[in-house]
């Protein structure tokens, strides 16, 4: 019995399935148009107002609708404002002293919560990140009620406790992770050698530590520096940080020496927290966002 051999389709040539799959990996890398249009006016409506004010900081007229020419006037105004650099003095302050006790204060918590193992530390745990996710604004008048409520003057006092209180969250949270990532055998052994546990903390896990400490400290400064919400509850009548005495003078008008000290505030923002997202490689550790989960 002879067998009928059915017509069988060629198979395609490999030059030509590789161009189509070419074909379809670029259609599934392409991105849609829609989105690409949606993130860019995403930025532009975030970064627009910004670049404007920075912008009109270099005006040389008096104006915040024409602009004259590049001019370092309104700089120059900053620097001869002893009112407003009173204010930058006084946020350079209480900044400084946020960062050294919330970083003291946060140091402490954290190696707390990772040693504890109780439903105690879980609980204080989850306390401590209350703070991350209630509205500043409520902290502020809880702040302010509390010391109202104790019969404390408001002062530069008050900012720095209420910023200080506010900023431990922040430092506890960057710093968790990374000694949870540590190896306890480590310390164990410094201890096996006849260290004590503080001795072996400090020559041991600290040193493990500094670059995570150091960046989150730059960046509580640069948090604190900028605060306005806090800062406007707590703080009295003067001297003023430099966030509220910007408020209170945009209340009677704009004036282009605004533009320049936002302009500066925002230039210092931005080189305090590339410094603090960079000091891991100085250690020779990852550096970029892997800061801000404290790996």
């Amino acid at each position: 019995m002879t067998l009928l051999k059915l017509p069988t389709a060629a198979a395609p040539s490999r030059p030509a399935a590789r161009t189509r799959s070419r074909r379809r990996r670029g259609r599934a890398d392409r991105r849609p148009r829609v989105l690409v249009a949606v993130t860019a006016l995403f930025f532009a409506l975030l970064y627009l107002p910004i670049a404007v004010v920075t912008l009109f900081s270099f005006n040389s007229k008096k104006s915040l609708t024409v602009f004259g020419g590049f001019s370092l006037r309104w700089y120059r105004a900053f620097v001869h404002d002893d009112v407003l650099i009173s204010s930058l003095g006084t946020s350079l302050r209480i900044s400084l002293v946020a960062m050294a006790g919330s970083v003291v204060l946060g140091v402490a918590l954290a190696l707390g919560l990772v040693r504890c193992r109780t439903r105690l530390g879980s609980l204080a745990g989850l306390i401590m990140l209350v703070p991350l996710i209630t509205p500043e604004i409520v902290t502020g008048v809880a702040s302010m009620l509390l010391f109202k409520g104790l019969g404390v003057d408001l002062s530069t006092g008050t900012v720095m406790l209420a910023e200080i209180t506010f900023s431990i969250s922040y430092v506890t949270v960057i710093l968790r992770s990374r000694i949870a990532a540590l190896n306890p055998e480590v310390e164990e052994a410094a201890m096996d050698l006849g260290a004590t546990r503080w001795q072996a903390v400090r020559l041991v896990t600290l040193p493990a530590l500094l670059p995570a400490v150091i960046a989150s400290a730059v960046l509580i400064f640069a948090l604190v520096f900028d605060d306005f919400v806090l800062a406007y509850f707590t703080t009295g009548v003067d001297p003023q940080p430099l966030s509220v005495r910007i408020y209170s003078a945009i209340r009677f008008g704009v004036q282009p020496t605004i533009n320049a000290v936002g302009t500066l505030m925002l230039a210092g923002s931005i080189a305090l927290i590339a410094l603090a997202l960079f000091i891991p490689r100085l250690f020779g550790r990852r550096g970029g966002l892997d800061i801000l989960s404290g790996e």
